[in-house]
């Protein structure tokens, strides 16, 4: 993989000349044909039966309808147009799924339409990220490979928000890329806001590749260490606007006219931040059970932490099918990089995605608090980069008898762990992995005995190879994309498991509904936690309160704000059930003793109109 022996090598399948590779009158001919092919069959992929998941997470779909019907619920990512309580996120995500649902109309298919496209356009980035440094074929590999991993599968056509997550992060690593042709200060800033809204879409996860976004900056950028620096802070600046202004906003808006910020200990996103979903995932504490304490033994919140974490249980089947190859492939080109100038463009490359997939997957494996499968779909990016960059490197240095072993491992340890891993699904197409271990067995022979030598056959290995090294996850891929996935925490393959809260949209009596929509109050109706609520809210089309936010924890609103509620009479109805504890527990009881309960569709349900004592 060293500079000297690609560019030595006269069967290369891609131009080498990194000035050669950014402009469009060299790329050869079939270079747009096959990036069109790669991105309408992704764009079918993800399209694809869109609406089989209805509301997919109830729990950001009811604000999503919320954000539909009033424009504050938007900016501030309210679980109802009321505007008492947020979800425990920013609501970056929730902006491009609402405003699709005001152009289009609040239903399933508007709402998964942007997650979708965020899939479409990652993959397009990534390519483009990867040609400028590895050509047109390395990145049509990397992009293919990342469509084809079964947790984007899942997450591009789910509602949670790491779809946008990884499209911002992917056009971060774009915008490095182009700001290392030229050490522009500009590209580099675009990266930095890139993550910065990457924070306003699922918070400190964002920051979790900004180690390398500036390692290979400040390695590898065309210009002097002291300019590097100065540029980098830059960067870090336009980073905080991007992430600010929005906190700056909740920050200055008086707290009694707005939500409460779900999730956080004193209605600040920040302490959201570096509470709840910062440094409470990554050490645990109160609210975040994984990592082996509290529900951690459960492979939906990550099992047991350890290096070995991401080839596990949880988390095997949705990203490892290419990780082996991945950190093969990093581990010898940084080897054969060694000598390399500080410009090398290979190099470069190697230590953006390399940095990207080691750091994030180090702290997955490692955090203690909650996680769950799908927040790897943030590792596929760097995998697929490595893996892209990797093999067409190795291929053009194939002469060279290391680099030509260390293909073919890349080839034997993809096919042998993609066994494994479909073993875990003994009763699925059981004739798929021993298909796969035949094929496996023939490339890698073909390459060891050198056929690639033969007229025409190293086109005919090298197609084999590819299509050997997606066969797995791109068969596991394909059929998440044609199940329906809901609840808080699904998880890809053949099932279409999920499990966890927020999947009731369908769970409620028609009975109950019926009433719901018969009110013309502010809130039809409150209820303990969001699990309750948005079942109602979704099928009733009216707004309802999710007393206390996701679990029911949350103070708000306050007993006292509740009686204000009742006695201007905005609310019609309280429902009993739901996850109550804290305030959410005394607005139960306070209703419990000051109404006359009745039974309609076997829920508990309390009118409010009929008058109580508030005081």
């Amino acid at each position: 993989m060293s500079t000297a022996a690609v560019s030595s090598d006269p069967a290369r399948l891609g131009p080498v000349p990194a000035a050669a590779r950014t402009r469009t009158a060299g790329r050869p001919p079939w270079v747009r044909p096959s990036v069109a092919v790669l991105l309408v069959a992704t764009a079918a992929l993800y399209l694809w039966n869109l609406s089989a998941s209805g509301y997919a997470n109830d729990f950001y779909a009811m604000a999503v309808q919320a954000g539909t019907k009033n424009w504050e619920a938007l900016f501030f990512g309210s679980l109802d147009p009321g505007n008492v309580i947020t979800v425990d996120k920013p609501p970056a995500s929730l902006w491009l799924m609402a405003l699709s649902g005001r152009l289009l109309g609040f239903s399933s298919f508007s709402m998964l339409l942007p997650n979708a496209l965020c899939g479409v356009g990652s993959v397009a980035l990534l390519y483009a990220a990867v040609r400028r440094t590895s050509g047109p074929l390395a990145g049509l590999i990397a992009g293919a490979a990342l469509a084809l991993t079964p947790v984007a599968a899942l997450m591009f056509k789910f509602n949670n928000p790491d779809a946008l997550l990884v499209l911002l992060m992917v056009a971060g690593a774009y915008c490095t890329v182009r700001a290392l042709d030229r050490a522009s200060t500009v590209w580099l800033m675009l990266a930095g806001a890139a993550l910065g809204f990457g924070f306003l879409t699922k918070m400190l996860q964002a920051f979790l590749v900004l180690p390398a976004f500036a390692l290979v900056y400040l390695v590898a950028a065309p210009t002097g260490l002291g300019r590097r620096l100065l540029q980098l802070v830059y960067a870090a600046v336009a980073l905080v606007v991007a992430t600010g202004w929005w906190i700056v906003a909740v920050a200055l808006w008086p707290t009694e006219s707005r939500p409460y910020i779900g999730g956080s200990t004193d209605n600040t996103p920040l302490e959201l931040a570096f509470g709840y979903n910062g440094l409470g995932r990554i050490f645990g504490g109160d609210g975040n059970g994984g990592g082996g304490g509290g529900m951690g033994g459960n492979t939906m919140f990550g099992g047991e932490t350890g290096l070995f974490r991401m080839f596990g249980a949880a988390f095997g089947v949705e990203i490892s099918w290419l990780l082996p190859a991945a950190l093969i492939a990093l581990a010898a080109g940084l080897w054969f990089t060694r000598f390399a100038p500080r410009l090398d463009r290979t190099r470069a490359a190697l230590l953006l995605w390399g940095g990207w997939t080691v750091v994030t997957a180090l702290v997955f494996s490692f955090m203690s608090g909650t996680i769950h499968p799908y927040y790897t779909v943030a590792l596929a990016p760097g995998i697929a980069g490595l893996v892209g960059i990797g093999a067409v490197e190795l291929w053009r240095g194939r002469h060279n008898f290391a680099a030509r072993i260390v293909l073919a491992l890349m080839l034997a340890a993809t096919g042998v762990w993609d066994f494994i891993l479909l073993a875990r699904t003994p009763s699925w197409q059981p004739w798929l992995r021993w298909v796969l271990l035949v094929l496996t067995a023939l490339v890698v022979a073909g390459l060891l005995f050198g056929l690639d030598r033969i007229r025409r056959a190293g086109i005919v290995l090298a197609v084999a190879g590819v299509i050997t090294g997606l066969l797995a996850p791109g068969a596991y891929a394909v059929v998440t994309a044609s199940q329906g996935h809901t609840g808080s925490i699904p998880t890809s393959g053949p099932s279409g498991n999920s499990m966890g809260f927020g999947d009731r949209a369908g769970a409620e009596s028609a009975e109950l509904i019926a009433l719901l929509r018969q009110t013309s109050t502010k809130w039809s109706a409150a209820t303990n936690g969001s699990q309750s609520a948005a079942g109602l809210a979704l099928n009733s089309d009216t707004a309802v309160i999710a007393i206390g936010g996701f679990n029911g924890g949350d103070p708000a609103p306050t007993l006292a704000e509740f009686q204000q509620y009742v006695a201007r009479g905005e609310i019609t109805y309280y429902v009993s059930g739901g996850m109550g504890r804290g305030g959410s527990g005394e607005i139960a009881q306070w209703v419990a003793e000051n109404f006359t309960a009745q039974t309609v569709g076997g829920s508990t349900v309390y009118d409010l109109t009929t008058g109580a004592t508030t005081g």
